[in-house]
């Protein structure tokens, strides 16, 4: 303790250590009677000192003060609400004590009245007087009687009415109470909204926005790079195709000039180039004739019981219509290629 009062209040001085002693107790004071009714402090004090040591003693302890009392001189209020409950305690007092006399009284001197009426009755008046004056008492009593619960039920009504408003004062204070507190939880939660907006602003919306660039650029360059690409496979189509055309161009000039060379060859040697021609085509022909034969892949042969069975027979098939071969082009054509052999070349 005298470590922490050193490190408290080195270099103060008495009253400024009192001072702060007194607002730490006060602090204390307020925290405490906001749990509180009125009614409780005021009619339970030694509760509320209790309380009230209880909590500070060890706060103050480690300012290293040590709390070795603490008592209420006087509590007040500057509306005399306080004074008021006081009055109203005093009140019922002072009335319960009247009407405690004035029954007293009232009962000797019904007692005295009834000696001297017994008295007198007995003296002057016969029976009947008696009963009169036995009615008369208990009119009189019954009277007394009205007047006394009157008094009563009022009393009755004025403690339920002073109840009835207390707790009215307490209810709105509660009321209050819940006002601060649902404003206080409104603002923390405004706060939280805000925090929870700034937080999604730099966890998500930047982060997004930086991605979207970084998308954007590489669209960009994909898109540059597609252009590119693009112009040079033009360039790259534009390029063979001049290379081709130029090919066809080429090719096509020399098989003009082949064509040419033929025409030449065809009238210095007429049938001899047309038999050239027949010959160097018929291998095409035979090809042709025979690719059936490689695409089949399973042949039925029907012997009729004379010539050649299985493969000979399709070679024999194959052969015989190569040997008409010579009087199919002679009739589409008009040159016998078993006759050219035999006549001499014709030169221009």
């Amino acid at each position: 303790m005298l470590a922490a009062a050193c490190q408290m209040f080195l270099g103060k001085t008495e009253a400024e250590i009192a001072h702060i002693a007194l607002e730490t107790l006060e602090g204390h004071q307020r925290a405490i009677m906001a749990h509180m009714t009125v009614e409780e402090i005021y009619k339970d004090r030694q509760k509320f000192s209790e309380q009230v040591f209880k909590v500070a003693s060890s706060d103050l302890v480690n300012m290293g003060i040590s709390v070795v009392s603490y008592t209420l001189k006087d509590i007040h209020d500057d509306q005399d609400y306080l004074h008021s409950l006081g009055k109203a305690r005093t009140a019922q007092v002072q009335k319960d004590a009247r009407i405690g006399e004035a029954e007293a009284k009232r009962d000797a001197g019904i007692r005295e009245a009834k000696a001297k009426q017994e008295k007198v009755s007995a003296q002057y008046l016969s029976e009947i007087e008696m009963a009169k004056a036995q009615r008369d008492y208990e009119l009189k009593k019954a009277t007394y009687d009205i007047e006394v619960n009157t008094r009563r039920a009022q009393a009755d009504l004025a403690y339920q009415l002073q109840v009835a408003k207390t707790k009215q004062q307490i209810e709105e204070q509660r009321v209050q109470v819940q006002v601060v507190e649902r404003a206080q939880q409104v603002a923390v939660q405004e706060q939280e909204i805000a925090r929870r907006e700034k937080e999604l602003e730099a966890r998500v919306r930047k982060p997004a926005e930086a991605e979207r660039y970084r998308l954007e650029r590489l669209a960009e360059a994909e898109k540059s790079q597609q252009i590119m690409q693009a112009e040079a496979e033009a360039e790259s189509v534009r390029m063979r195709g001049e290379a081709e055309a130029f090919a066809i161009g080429a090719r096509a000039r020399a098989e003009a000039e082949q064509m040419a060379k033929k025409a030449e060859a065809f009238q210095l040697y007429q049938e001899a180039a047309q038999l050239d021609m027949l010959l160097e085509k018929l291998p095409q022909v035979a090809e042709e004739i025979s690719g059936p034969l490689t695409s089949t892949k399973k042949i039925t042969l029907v012997s009729s019981g004379s010539g050649a069975v299985g493969a000979a027979k399709v070679t024999g098939e194959v052969l015989d219509i190569l040997s008409r071969l010579p009087e199919s082009v002679e009739r589409l054509t008009g040159v016998s290629i078993s006759q050219v052999n035999h006549k001499p070349l014709r030169t221009a």
